[in-house]
């Protein structure tokens, strides 16, 4: 099948063009990747006889998975121009990542409330764009909705709350940008980004 038509599936449709002849244009292997909670997608540079290798997590919204996307088409440019004498998130990739955004942004393909979000982030890019919570809050106001899915800073203080691998913890109060959160079975403390998402035990 055509790469376009399958990228349409994951993208913004009008992104998706321009990604393929990026694929094309970097001989890089782009790869549609299971869930990963620790992240949304990965960059790997030529090794061992393999080209540049890109991943990205199915089950983004569209928005979610192009930001992602361009970020780690940002990594393999850096890579190409400086090879490992640039910072993973240094100022090389973050000029690039900047560069590599504007064309989404002249086509529109954003909402304005997400485009404000990425002009913000791109003054000064973090390492993954969940660690931005402006941009975090605004790309998740377009996931499809979750039952039973809430995310830390959501639930009340003192609520009890349980994470994918079925441990659960009672919320704390906030500690600066992180919230103070004690695991019930081992009274052990915890700290949790707000955005982090949870299923609330009900009484």
């Amino acid at each position: 099948m055509d790469k376009v038509k399958v990228l349409q599936r994951y993208l913004p449709p009008d992104a998706a063009p321009l990604i393929g002849r990026w694929i094309d244009y970097f001989k890089c292997e782009f790869k549609i990747s299971r869930n990963r909670n620790s992240k949304f997608g990965d960059y790997r540079p030529p090794f061992d006889g393999k080209g540049h290798r890109i991943s990205v997590n199915y089950d983004l919204n569209p928005y979610a998975f192009l930001v992602t996307t361009v970020h780690e088409f940002a990594h393999l440019h850096t890579w190409n121009e400086h090879k490992h004498k640039a910072k993973p998130h240094g100022t090389e990739w973050k000029n690039n990542f900047k560069r590599m955004m504007q064309p989404f942004f002249e086509k529109e393909i954003f909402p304005p409330d997400v485009k404000a979000a990425i002009v913000s982030y791109l003054n000064n890019p973090a390492a993954s764009s969940c660690s931005d919570l402006g941009l975090y809050r605004s790309l998740r106001k377009y996931d499809a909705p979750k039952e039973d899915v809430h995310t830390v800073e959501k639930i009340p203080v003192h609520a009890l709350f349980k994470i994918k691998d079925g441990r659960v913890f009672r919320k704390e109060e906030k500690l600066r940008k992180r919230y103070k959160c004690t695991e019930v079975a081992t009274k052990r403390v915890y700290l949790f980004s707000p955005v982090a998402e949870v299923e609330l035990i009900k009484d």
